[in-house]
């Protein structure tokens, strides 16, 4: 069965789970359980599209990054 779980392990850990949670917050579990893997389910067939579009304060702070690396080239090459 799962992992090498038979049903026999199975009910023990139902039993053990009954014992902690009960039976009604272990009906709300099961379901919470169940919601959870279906939207992962769906998100995994419909991914998102990602605006990897930079902002205008990133695209500001790429120019500026590239402004200092030349100037510090061109302050290198000047010194040698």
């Amino acid at each position: 069965m799962l992992g090498g779980l038979g049903w026999g392990e199975l009910i023990i850990i139902l039993v053990i789970l009954l014992l902690i949670f009960g039976p009604s917050r272990l009906g709300d579990l099961g379901s919470a359980l169940g919601k959870g893997i279906k939207g992962f389910r769906k998100a995994m067939k419909e991914p998102d599209e990602i605006d990897v579009t930079p902002t205008k304060e990133e695209t500001q702070k790429i120019e500026d990054s590239k402004l200092e690396t030349a100037t510090k080239t061109a302050e290198k090459k000047e010194a040698k």
